[in-house]
């Protein structure tokens, strides 16, 4: 599928994304951010820390983060037009300077005469690029002069991954799946019972979707818009609040939440009325989560635990397992997943939901029920997980879903009662997060 890099344009960052006076040095931590996210799982987030980065003023920060996404976003179609204009490979860091002013001119819509200057001033300033300072000149300029020409959307995709995604689902499912990737999603929020949707999306410019989030196009710092200081709403993805409202918690339930962190969907069980246990493995994860249920006024029980290792005899009326994995499914906000995660990823993770399933399932009551989700794309990860888990449960069986009222795509439902959402659902509202979703009631 050919067609010209520049397109839907994602909503604009509240940070001097165009403004000529961005120098070198926030051209120069967009690339240590970009190189990070390429070196491995967590890096970009990780790189936010480096010296380059966190010595910048917050709004040069904030562009050098917009443009490493903007970057990994159109990573395949911004090397296609390089390698056109390209005898030969140069060294990375000639790259890097190369993808980073790409990035600028051709996503973020800087202008091209700053993107090109601060490009060819970062080549000059180091002995190893300086003697490729007239490429990047010539490259870019070559560039804004002749436009970008055709680029192909999949190319954003790694191989292994396109490969994958075209066995399981289609080539017309990773067509779309590919467009999807190249934009900048809005901003979901959940918020509590007592909180109208209504007024929150209109207080934040956004509107209402089905099952109750609001989403905006707003950009910023969240802390900053109205009703996160009075703790009405948390940011989540409209999928991936999916999976508590599937679980149904009621008041007076005991409810147990592994694998908890960061903790929206703790929050969605709290704001039920039941008695929430939250666990997970990392106490630094959980820090976030016990910031958010101050600053909404909600409480759960934390413990700092692996869900596997836990010694409590407690059983639960409902579990929510959402299992560690690839994570592959949440690319239109981390784009840098598809980089890090390897093919082996999926099997070895695979082996740790195995695990965790067969200890979620022991905490359940007789006549209670445990949802299982994934935030990926994998059938591994979930379509297979569920398959052999009631093989070797047969205690449990799957309970009917309805997709509008949890605020899913219709046609995310399985044959088998499963929740397949895929990213490119819903595409004419921007999308949501990948995710597999199951509800298995136990026998009384």
């Amino acid at each position: 599928m050919a067609e010209k890099i520049r397109g839907p344009r994602p909503p604009r960052q509240e940070v001097r994304d165009e403004a000529a006076d961005i120098g070198v040095e926030a051209r120069l931590a967009a690339g240590v951010l970009l190189n990070a996210a390429l070196e491995g799982r967590g890096g970009l987030d990780a790189a936010l820390s480096f010296r380059e980065v966190a010595a910048l003023p917050g709004p040069d920060r904030a562009f050098a983060r917009a443009v490493a996404m903007a970057a990994l976003r159109r990573l395949g179609e911004i090397d296609q037009i390089l390698d056109r204009r390209l005898q030969k490979a140069p060294p990375l860091a000639v790259r890097t300077i190369l993808r980073v002013a790409l990035a600028q001119t051709l996503v973020l819509e800087t202008p091209a005469f700053a993107a090109v200057s601060t490009a060819v001033k970062l080549a000059e300033r180091d002995p190893k690029t300086r003697p490729y300072k007239n490429l990047v000149n010539a490259v870019l300029r070559g560039v804004d002069r002749e436009g970008p020409g055709l680029t192909t959307a999949e190319s954003n995709l790694p191989d292994w991954i396109a490969a994958r995604w075209r066995a399981t689902y289609g080539e017309a499912t990773l067509a779309a799946l590919a467009l999807v990737a190249r934009d900048e999603p809005a901003t979901d929020l959940s918020m509590k019972p007592a909180v109208d949707p209504a007024a929150v999306a209109a207080s934040v410019d956004g509107e209402a979707l089905t099952g109750g989030t609001v989403r905006t196009g707003k950009r910023g710092d969240v802390a900053a818009w109205p009703g996160f200081e009075d703790g009405d709403w948390w940011v989540q993805d409209a999928a991936a609040a999916v999976p508590a409202r599937l679980l149904a918690p009621k008041a007076g339930e005991i409810v147990a939440d592994l694998c908890a962190a960061p903790g929206g969907k703790t929050l969605q069980l709290a704001a039920s009325g039941a008695a929430v246990v939250a666990l997970d493995r990392s106490e630094t994860r959980l820090k976030r989560l016990r910031a958010n249920l101050e600053r909404t006024g909600l409480s759960a029980e934390i413990v700092a635990v692996p869900a596997e290792d836990w010694e409590d005899d407690r059983t639960f009326d409902a579990v929510l397992l959402d299992a560690p994995c690839t994570a592959t499914g949440t690319f239109r906000r981390n784009p840098e997943v598809l980089r890090a995660t390897k093919p082996a990823d999926v099997a070895k993770l695979a082996d740790v939901q195995h695990r965790l399933l067969d200890a979620a399932a022991e905490r359940v009551k007789p006549g209670g029920r445990l949802v299982y989700c994934v935030c990926s794309m994998e059938r591994e990860e979930g379509e297979t997980q569920i398959i052999a888990f009631l093989r070797r449960n047969p205690a449990f069986k799957t309970a009917p879903v309805d997709p509008a009222a949890l605020g899913a795509p219709a046609e995310a439902l399985t044959p088998e009662g499963w929740l397949r959402i895929l990213p490119s659902m819903w595409a004419e509202k921007g999308g949501l997060d990948g995710f597999f979703v199951a509800r298995l009631d136990r026998v009384a």
